[in-house]
């Protein structure tokens, strides 16, 4: 940023009237001059009040009916009354004061007919929906003349992300005063002037005035136009920088041995009970390809719940043992961990018995390395890693520690990156000699736009098939509320068991007197029990918040099913991040194995965990979460020949965006079709983890999925500047603003995303 926008506003506008910005996180002219309004009203167009919800903090464009003071019966006081309308519906305006006279102004001020805009929280009295004490700015009353008056009542009038202690009209205060002053000088653009030629832009400075004081719709237009194309093209430009030295990293070449008879991957294809689908090879062979280039490889590997993706890590795991090289597998969770460790085992068979007795000759070992481990298996895994005799280490962020080395790290392959930060995953890539090469999995289906805009350092393959011989999954949604509804989710719970498989019973929360799961307390946990905490928080309109029913807990509802005549008989357990890893563990292998017929979890299942006999499962308020998480989670099931039931107990109302998630989901297993729509649902923020942090995005108006075209022509271009200039030795306005917005948090949403 420029000197003028470094500057503080407590410095521009005084202490008092900054004060009140800093809680919205404005603190510099440039945080003020990047709030950018919301929406504009149009002074001829009044709000439909009609919409206006109970306990809502709004905004409203309205004109005034009448006003009138009068002195109050019940206690001492006066009390104006005055209302506005819309022209159809009504909303009484109400203050209060210890005297009729200190009310004059406010009498004066709202005189029948003037149009403003009035600010403050919807209440009702005795049937009648008001704002009591509202802020309130009258369209063109303050103006200096008649024609002064005239014009800017003309204007569109900008309402800007506000709060009860700051309303929308004092910020565009604030805002014309540092933006008034300011000249060319002043404001640094980071877009190249040749940039904005092409691509038909307004200068930055005109861009700012045309959006916070516009002229007319047009204007504001443009310049949000102009915004949203900066937004994009600093990031690509930060992507591109990334991408580019990448390629200038040096890493161990490891070529596929192909013909060679002691051969990992050669004989593991040799004996697949299946055949790889089409996708599996065609992504096989672009690693393949990429593994044996002396730089590293860098790419993200999405794909449908069910797609087969560990087979192709596998794969290119076995083609770097092969080259004499090691794998790291990095998960979230110890369950995960764990059952990768025996997933890869398993499907390696006795290529995974190296030196062992019955072990293939020319065979590795998979070694599991995680917190919970004993002394004396810990030491045993450090040594085969250390030793280069486990060619595959599996393991959660017990892999990052300084005890854990590697005789030749060749391959780090990350499960569900967005669990990670930056400083994680390069912790684990230092391990190498020399820079290892990255394998990036998601089971979250990511549309292209929002691979382009956050994975954009990464190659991305996708795996879209599911593998033959799957069965699908039918879902419902199940009313809370509705006794028949639940009585007949839990027959169908007991058919299913009954056939000889197993069910899933999910919950939000662990124990019944818990708060929400919190984000600063995940990290020491493996990240277990810690769903997507927008989705939870957001709730997705059930209701004001007040009325909504408690989350269900796991403690609760097994302690409920094991009453529950429906079930009578079965072997309820539960699972959840709280468990000491050992009981973990053994609940796990005890649904797997058929000792528990009933698991009743936390999210902690969410991802990658396969029991091929799991056919039914029953989400608890399945409305106060995202679509991608209970795509996940209903992931879980249907694995096996089976096929698989996701009954989703909801609360929501009809219409409300929680019962749109609920319902989409019910209507497709279309996992990239799900993505498009939840992030139609949710804020750009979100969509690069800013959710996560707990602060804001550094993408303002930049919608990554209506504006796939703007950010493709932002992409090429920032190629085609930071080609020409990686070090932006020639454009210093566009390398301070990638580290202006793009700190060393951000840069971590981009890599966790």
């Amino acid at each position: 940023m420029t000197g003028r926008e470094s500057e503080a506003l407590t410095k521009v506008l005084g202490a008092r009237s900054a004060a009140p910005l800093e809680k919205l996180g404005l603190v510099s002219v440039g945080d003020l001059l990047r709030h950018y309004p919301r929406r504009y009203g149009d002074p001829g167009t009044l709000t439909d009040m009609d919409r206006l919800a109970l306990g809502e903090h709004v905004t409203v464009m309205a004109r005034v009916a009448h006003a009138t003071v009068r002195t109050m019966r019940s206690r001492s006081g006066a009390m104006l009354q005055a209302v506005v309308t819309d022209g159809r519906h009504e909303l009484a305006l109400t203050f209060f004061a210890k005297r009729a006279g200190a009310l004059r102004p406010h009498e004066d001020k709202l005189r029948p007919g003037r149009v403003g805009l009035f600010t403050g929280v919807v209440s009702e009295y005795r049937g009648t929906r008001q704002l009591t004490h509202p802020d309130y700015v009258l369209v063109g009353v303050d103006a200096d003349d008649a024609e002064a008056a005239m014009f800017e009542a003309s204007r569109p009038i900008p309402i800007y992300p506000a709060s009860s202690s700051v309303p929308s009209w004092r910020i565009q205060r604030s805002v014309r005063t540092v933006l008034d002053p300011l000249t060319e000088a002043d404001v640094e653009d980071p877009v190249p002037a040749d940039v904005r030629e092409r691509a038909g832009l307004p200068g930055r400075l005109e861009a700012l005035r045309a959006i916070h004081v516009p002229d007319d719709q047009r204007a504001w237009q443009r310049a949000r136009h102009r915004f949203r194309f900066e937004e994009a093209f600093v990031l690509q430009a930060a992507l591109a920088q990334r991408r580019a030295h990448a390629a200038e990293q040096e890493a161990t070449a490891r070529p596929l041995r192909d013909g060679d008879a002691s051969s990992l991957l050669a004989d593991f294809d040799a004996a697949l009970p299946f055949t790889l689908t089409d996708g599996q090879r065609s992504v096989g062979e672009d690693l393949a390809r990429e593994l044996a280039q002396a730089r590293p490889m860098q790419r993200l590997l999405q794909g449908e719940v069910g797609s087969g993706k560990t087979v192709v890590a596998l794969r290119a795991m076995l083609q770097v043992v092969d080259a004499g090289g090691q794998a790291a597998l990095l998960a979230p969770t110890e369950v995960l961990a764990a059952q990768h460790a025996r997933t890869l085992r398993t499907l390696l068979g006795p290529l995974a018995e190296g030196g062992l007795l019955g072990g293939a000759a020319h065979g590795t070992r998979v070694a599991l390395l995680t917190g919970s481990l004993g002394a004396a298996a810990r030491k045993e895994a450090l040594l085969q890693a250390a030793s280069g005799e486990a060619g595959i280490v599996v393991g959660t962020h017990a892999l990052l520690g300084d005890q854990v080395q590697f005789a030749d790290l060749g391959l780090v392959v990350v499960d569900e990156q967005h669990r990670f930060g930056v400083e994680q995953r390069d912790a684990l890539r230092a391990k190498g000699r020399v820079a290892p090469h990255v394998l990036v999995m998601t089971a979250t289906p990511i549309p292209r736009t929002v691979a382009m805009t956050v994975f954009g350092d990464l190659e991305t393959s996708s795996l879209t098939e599911v593998p033959a011989g799957r069965a699908g999954i039918t879902s419902h949604v199940v009313p809370a509320g509705n006794p028949r509804w639940m009585e007949r989710t839990w027959a169908r719970v007991r058919e299913e068991v009954d056939k000889g498989h197993r069910a899933y019973v999910v919950c939000p929360r662990i124990h019944p007197d818990d708060d929400l799961p919190a984000a600063g307390g995940a990290a020491a946990k493996d990240f277990d029990d810690v769903p997507d905490l927008l989705e939870l928080m957001d709730g997705g309109g059930t209701g004001s918040g007040d009325d909504r029913p408690p989350l269900r807990a796991v403690l609760e509802v097994a302690d409920m099913l094991r009453e529950t005549p429906a079930l009578a008989g079965l072997d309820v357990g539960v699972l959840h991040g709280q468990m000491a890893p050992a009981d973990k563990e053994s609940a796990m292998a005890r649904f797997a194995a058929g000792e528990l017929q009933v698991l009743v979890s936390t999210t902690v299942i969410e991802v990658g965990v396969d029991v091929p006999d799991a056919t039914v499962m029953v989400v608890f308020d399945a409305d106060r979460f995202g679509l991608s998480q209970l795509h996940q989670l209903r992931g879980r099931v249907g694995r096996g020949a089976a096929p698989g039931l996701c009954l989703l107990v909801s609360t929501a109302q009809p219409g409300t965006p929680a019962a749109t998630r609920v319902e989409a989901l019910a209507e497709t297993t279309d996992g990239f079709r799900l993505a498009t729509l939840d992030l139609e649902l949710r804020s750009e923020g979100d969509v690069l983890g800013a959710a996560q942090s707990g602060r804001s995005s550094s993408l303002r108006l930049l919608r990554v999925v209506q504006d796939a075209d703007l950010i493709a022509d932002a992409r090429r271009e920032a190629s085609a500047v930071v080609e020409a200039d990686l070090g932006l030795a020639d454009h210093p306005e566009l390398r301070a603003a990638i580290e202006a917005q793009l700190d060393d948090e951000q840069e971590e949403f981009l890599e966790r995303a």
